[in-house]
């Protein structure tokens, strides 16, 4: 069995001193894929999470403390592609892959256009080239998985209140739409595959109280190309991780 885990740390900085690597220790994580780093390992002590027994491979933004993603492996992987190719997204460290025999990883973290217009313009070319550049890819690597906070509910079932959201940038008709294609054209959401339940969500509103209410929405996913689809064992959103306003999604596979 091999373990993959999503996790948006908002900050690794800000996680790792709320214990997040006492988690991480326990997690049973074959592979750890991160977003929204926030930092260069240069800025912060990387030892005790080799410690805990992981090759750490980090893709920080060119930005201090802004975005980032990063894969942690227990296994050494054959090869680590850094970026996507695409200069904006690559400054802003949005993808890094591990391959590893017979599969790929990859953490994933997709632009929000919550902060406004010009943002939401950046997240919908983001989706655009994202589209292609992995249907491309799945050819190379037919047994790709995809890990990542998507900033996208797929359905109303994925978000506390799809009615008053429903022009809320993340549940946005052509938001939706597009994972609707991005999965009709081979992938399998593996949370929904096992858990067809309401109220499971992954990112909770620092305001209000949101997360005590569970006013949340399910944007963080670990994505299977369907090639991967009968190796599926099971997966489970982990709410009771507390290290950032996100919260892990974990997925077993028998690879």
């Amino acid at each position: 069995m091999t373990r993959i885990i999503t996790y948006n740390v908002n900050g690794i900085r800000a996680a790792m001193n709320k214990d997040w690597v006492s988690w991480l220790q326990s997690s049973g994580g074959d592979i750890v894929c991160l977003q929204e780093i926030k930092a260069d390992p240069g800025q912060f002590d990387t030892r005790p999470i080799e410690d805990s027994g992981y090759h750490c491979y980090w893709y920080p933004a060119q930005k201090k403390g802004y975005s980032g993603t990063a894969i942690l492996c227990k296994q050494k992987p054959i090869q680590v592609e850094l970026g996507c190719g695409h200069e904006l997204y690559d400054f802003e460290g949005r993808v890094i892959r591990a391959d590893f025999d017979g599969y790929s990883v990859m953490s994933v973290y997709l632009p929000s256009g919550s902060s406004g217009e010009s943002r939401q313009d950046v997240k919908m070319q983001f989706l655009d080239f994202f589209s292609g550049y992995i249907g491309n890819l799945v050819q190379q690597y037919p047994r790709l998985i995809l890990c990542g906070d998507f900033n996208i509910c797929h359905r109303p079932i994925d978000i506390h209140d799809p009615v008053g959201n429903k022009n809320s940038s993340g549940f946005l008709p052509e938001e939706r739409q597009w994972l609707d294609g991005f999965l009709n054209s081979g992938f399998v959401d593996t949370f929904r595959y096992f858990n067809p339940e309401p109220h499971q969500y992954t990112w909770w509103s620092y305001r209000a109280g949101a997360r005590g209410k569970n006013k949340g929405w399910r944007i963080d996913y670990n994505l299977a190309s369907k090639e991967l689809e009968p190796r599926l064992l099971r997966s489970v959103i982990l709410s009771n991780a507390m290290h950032s306003d996100h919260c892990p999604v974990l997925t077993d596979f028998n690879l």
